[in-house]
């Protein structure tokens, strides 16, 4: 197989595979591991602070001279205070907290922190990052004028046409073509729409056909044929998260690489239980008790900021109960071992599939 095209050209790297950003799996050990290898390592920085920010950027640059991503969640953040749904919330996650041996503590909106991607635009100009990648929205104008000027290539998401005909029109260098399959968090940003519901064998060749850009294939790839077949749909390249969340880089917890293990074809289910934003993961006792309560969900990031210290607590108990278990819906072939190896098994089937 031919790997060089325009991708590998205007990413400068050796095969156009890119390793999905997964805040809270990944780590610059699992980045510069793929990009070591010749493939696109992604950073995700979404929602941290500036310091957290530049420490992880240079952690990765310590452990490689190759070119690798960041990638920031350019959502708008929250301008007035949650309604009652908040409290039912809280009120909510502090009895199941209660119920299950885990703390919660009630706050007020204002004790919430979030931090807007603005304030890491000109860390990364800054830091000389070559690629960012970014989800969930789309650039405000002057940050993007100053990630061009500082000509730094762009590659944003779409779950659907009318959000990559957008990025087209803002002048992003390579659009992601999110199918319904990827594990995570769903990169839509179109509001006033049913969610995009688009499978990969749909939405590579739509976007393919429509958009005179790269576009880079993401969900249920994980393997040599399912690679091949992104390029046969239209594809440039190809976005892989779920094979690498049981690598030895990995910060998912034991049991949630052993519940990708033992998961199969119908355990992948899209919920907002964690984050208010709809996302593909294996189901748990945490996204059951959220939903049978009926309450209403506070949208992204107030949900997230919630939840965040139960999060926190199952992944030092080593609870997959309570742990955010996102996943693509080919989970069980995550790979347990280190991640240049499944980066490399992957470039052989790809080259050993004929």
């Amino acid at each position: 197989m031919e790997w060089n095209n325009e991708l590998t050209k205007v990413l400068k790297i050796k095969y156009p595979i890119i390793q999905a950003p997964m805040l809270g799996v990944t780590t610059p050990e699992m980045v510069a591991a793929i990009s070591n290898q010749g493939g696109l390592g992604s950073l995700p920085v979404g929602g941290l602070s500036p310091e957290k920010t530049v420490a992880l950027i240079r952690k990765t640059k310590a452990l490689t001279a190759a070119p690798f991503a960041v990638n920031l969640f350019t959502n708008s953040l929250p301008l007035v205070p949650p309604h009652e749904n908040y409290d039912l919330m809280q009120d909510l996650l502090q009895k199941v907290a209660m119920e299950n041996g885990f703390h919660f503590e009630k706050r007020s909106p204002a004790l919430l922190k979030f931090y807007p991607y603005t304030e890491q635009v000109a860390l990364l100009i800054s830091e000389s990052i070559p690629i960012v990648s970014f989800t969930f929205g789309i650039l405000e104008s002057g940050a993007l004028t100053a990630l061009k000027e500082s000509n730094i290539v762009l590659i944003g998401t779409a779950t659907c046409l009318e959000e990559a005909k957008i990025l087209d029109e803002i002048g992003i260098d390579i659009i992601t073509a999110q199918g319904l399959e990827a594990g995570g968090h769903r990169g839509t940003f179109l509001e006033g729409i049913p969610l995009p519901m688009i499978g990969s064998m749909s939405l590579i060749p739509l976007l393919s056909k429509n958009i005179q850009k790269p576009i880079v294939a993401a969900g249920g790839i994980n393997d040599g044929k399912s690679i091949k077949a992104a390029f046969i749909l239209g594809a440039k390249g190809v976005q892989i998260g779920t094979a690498f969340i049981g690598s030895d880089e990995s910060l998912a917890i034991p049991s949630y690489k052993e519940a990708l293990r033992n998961s199969n074809d119908t355990d992948t289910i899209l919920t907002k239980s964690f984050s208010g934003r709809w996302a593909r993961g294996l189901r748990n006792k945490f996204i059951t008790e959220v939903e049978k309560s009926g309450i209403e969900i506070p949208a992204y990031p107030i949900q997230a900021g919630l939840v965040s210290p139960i999060r926190m607590e199952a992944q030092r108990k080593d609870n997959k109960e309570f742990a955010a278990l996102w996943a693509g819906q080919s989970a069980s072939t995550s790979g347990n071992k280190p991640a240049a190896d499944i980066f490399n098994n992957l470039i052989e089937q790809v080259e050993g599939s004929g």
